[in-house]
């Protein structure tokens, strides 16, 4: 049991707000996909700063009619600039939406209409449309460049558009040579694989020889017969794939490969181009994850200029952004480390020597909006007040003094424009559906856009509280309570914890809904008592508590949610004998992991997508946190569960996606057959056609699942 001392209750959040007659209740459809659809908050429609100005642009509704218009700030003077109807005219179409635009320049849009891509040049009599790209059927990884220039994939090759021509880059016969495309698995923050320069006169882009790595099939089921779709998928320990750099010059149809040398299986990260075009710099990671080097290349040669410093570190590295320039200098960028601790932000010079730390303290940077005060300082965001907020910051680049540049409570996403004198500032938190405001970073303008009301005001809402445990070492654990609706101390009722506790990932926020998930309140109308906690392994609380699961993934986090299960247990109105556990993907293993380790304490448990085996997940996840199979044999056969099958007490139902090419159905397979083998017993369902996850209205038939299965053997 847990000590008062070691339980901190912050307080009930929800009552104040809740109507004494909502009795209404969520339908499942609500309680899954609500909050993004029928129960979103209300929202303004692509709001955006235009490029280079003091401009926010949107859609409004006029009567019938969409209008795309700006506002220049600070004197809030807006014009229109075009309607759908405009739009339609122009194109000779019957569009029934606003499509997506898309700024290239403050005075040039373009949009895309089924594959045709049409240029709109603004001006103060109106906005001119004319065609511009038209961009082929199968063509993936569209690529826009602010000069007019554009590149996609078709397959595993590279095409640009180049005055007005659409070219292949590469010519690969051999399908697992791959250009173009995000590569490593898309860790390290790598979500592209083109890169335009500045000028947008060369492009550059990944190329991945993925022929050493072993073929994994992945089967179709929508045909007769089924047919074996071969994908690479590089295990831990195994062949990984070698990725280089290309540079191609569309005037000369000339590229070059640049010289990033050996181990082939390293990993090329935070690909940044150089302001004059001249060379790129890549963060080159070793496999092991725990050495980089920060090199520079000449873009013409390929060659390596020179290496500008290097990071270590004892257990892993995790760099994911590129490099930024500084607005007035161009030999002088930023660069994110977590070499302090906590992921910050640092001053360096192109001959590689440290200015200086522009962040610094016991939070996270996380994200960096841009430049303001004429360069001189940055905006940024951070959890500075809480690693359950998120704010936004100007900092002097100089002396590192920091302003906070929003208001209110929560979580807060901020984009700024050019200039940095101004930031559009949408935020939620438990009590704030959602509220955008335009504001001055000096603090002089505060212009509300949108005080969006309670979408949930009628719902039959439960109460939440907000629960710091204690971890072993003293660390806070931040978790949040759902009580059942209509809750009585007096009674006892069963438990659902849902539970992640995964690398990269955070659960809980000052956000709304309060539950931070609608399927929480669902269960709680329907008597159960839910609770979930982020323990340590998990995002945005510094290394020291990330780290602390490595090599033995699945130990430290089972440990930090079993404080959560003596919580539970320390409250009268639980029902210990009563109590259910659920994850997803990490919180899969999770959940398997718990249920055979600690057999007994959950009567019922749903474990989707689990890793069973981390010598069969992919290299780059696995290897950064447990090293590889042959450098850990024991903390790999520590959290492999296929021969632990035997201890399992109570009912556990595992669900797979039958295409899943992240956690390959093989996990759960293997553990059937180990079940089978130990005259084991465990329920089983299998989603056909669906990768990792189950979206969309299908999403609906999965969380009935999952809750009648706890209905069956909790209620």
């Amino acid at each position: 049991m847990l000590t008062a001392k070691k339980v901190l209750v912050v307080g009930l959040l929800l009552p104040c707000c809740i109507k004494a007659n909502a009795q209404k209740k969520f339908t499942m459809a609500e309680a899954t996909n609500g909050v993004a659809t029928t129960l979103a908050p209300q929202s303004l429609k692509q709001a955006a700063w235009v490029p280079n100005s003091n401009l926010f642009g949107q859609v409004i509704k006029d009567g019938n009619e969409e209008v795309y218009q700006v506002t220049a700030y600070p004197n809030g003077t807006t014009t229109r600039l075009f309607t759908l109807s405009n739009i339609n005219s122009a194109l000779h179409s019957d569009l029934k939406a606003m499509p997506a635009i898309k700024w290239l320049d403050e005075e040039h849009v373009y949009i895309n209409n089924n594959g045709t891509l049409y240029k709109g040049v603004v001006q103060p009599g109106g906005t001119t449309w004319k065609k511009w790209i038209t961009i082929p059927a199968k063509a993936e990884n569209l690529a826009i460049d602010k000069s007019g220039e554009a590149a996609y994939t078709i397959n595993n090759n590279l095409w640009i558009v180049h005055n007005g021509i659409a070219k292949a880059v590469t010519h690969d016969a051999n399908k697992n040579i791959v250009n173009g495309k995000s590569v490593h698995r898309e860790e390290f923050g790598i979500d592209h694989g083109i890169f335009f320069s500045p000028s947008g006169k060369y492009l550059a882009y990944y190329r991945m020889d993925q022929t050493t790595v072993k073929d994994y099939p992945i089967i179709k089921w929508d045909t007769v017969p089924a047919i074996a779709d071969l994908i690479k998928y590089p295990m831990a320990g195994g062949t990984s794939h070698h990725v280089t750099l290309c540079v191609y010059n569309p005037a000369t149809g000339h590229t070059v490969t640049l010289q990033t040398g050996e181990p082939k299986d390293h990993y090329l990260t935070c690909v940044t181009w150089a302001p004059d075009d001249k060379s790129i710099y890549i963060a080159i990671l070793n496999r092991d994850q725990n050495h980089l080097w920060l090199n520079q290349y000449d873009a013409r040669s390929g060659k390596m200029i020179k290496t500008l410093f290097e990071e270590t570190d004892k257990k892993y590295l995790h760099p994911e952004h590129s490099l930024t320039f500084t607005q007035n200098d161009d030999k002088q960028f930023i660069w994110w480390s977590d070499r302090d601790g906590y992921r910050h932000l640092y001053l360096y010079n192109t001959g590689g020597k440290l200015v200086r730390q522009l962040t610094k303290g016991n939070w996270m940077v996380n994200e960096f909006l841009g430049f303001a005060n004429g360069g001189n300082s940055i905006l940024i965001t951070a959890s500075k007040e809480s690693p359950m907020e998120k704010h936004g910051y100007i900092v002097n680049m100089q002396t590192g003094e920091m302003t906070r540049v929003d208001k209110g409570a929560g979580m807060h996403t901020i984009a700024a424009n050019a200039g940095g004198q101004f930031i559009y500032d949408v935020y939620s938190n438990e009590d704030v559906a959602r509220k955008a405001v335009i504001r001055s970073t000096d603090g002089k303008l505060n212009k509300v856009l949108l005080n969006a009301p309670d979408p949930l005001a009628d719902y039959d809402r439960p109460e939440i509280k907000n629960v710091t445990l204690e971890a072993s070492d003293g660390t806070p654990l931040y978790g949040k309570l759902i009580l059942p609706t209509h809750f009585n101390p007096a009674r006892t009722y069963p438990v659902i914890v849902y539970l992640y506790n995964g690398p990269n990932v955070q659960l809980l926020h000052n956000s709304f809904p309060a539950s931070n998930n609608l399927w929480y309140e669902y269960m709680a109308q329907h008597g159960y008592v839910v609770f979930t906690m982020d323990g340590r392994g998990s995002s945005n609380r510094g290394m020291a508590f990330e780290q602390a699961t490595f090599r033995h993934l699945g130990e430290v986090e089972m440990e930090d949610q079993m404080r959560g299960v003596d919580y539970l247990r320390s409250l009268p109105y639980v029902d210990q004998d009563r109590m259910g556990l659920h994850g997803w993907s990490f919180g899969g293993f999770m959940t398997t992991n718990i249920m055979l380790k600690h057999p007994g304490v959950f009567k019922a448990a749903v474990a989707g997508g689990p890793v069973m085996d981390w010598k069969m997940y992919e290299i780059m996840y696995t290897e950064r946190y447990m090293d590889r199979p042959q450098d850990n044999p024991d903390g790999y056969e520590q959290a492999n569960l296929l021969d632990k099958v035997k201890n399992l007490k109570g009912k556990l139902l595992l669900i797979h996606g039958t295409q899943d090419n992240v956690v390959v159905w093989q996990h759960s397979i293997r553990f059937l057959k180990a079940c089978v083998d130990e005259g084991v017993q465990v329920d089983y369902f299998v989603y056909p056609g669906y990768e990792h996850n189950v979206r969309g209205k299908d999403r609906v038939h999965l969380m009935q699942k999952i809750t009648d299965y706890f209905n069956e053997y909790l209620k």
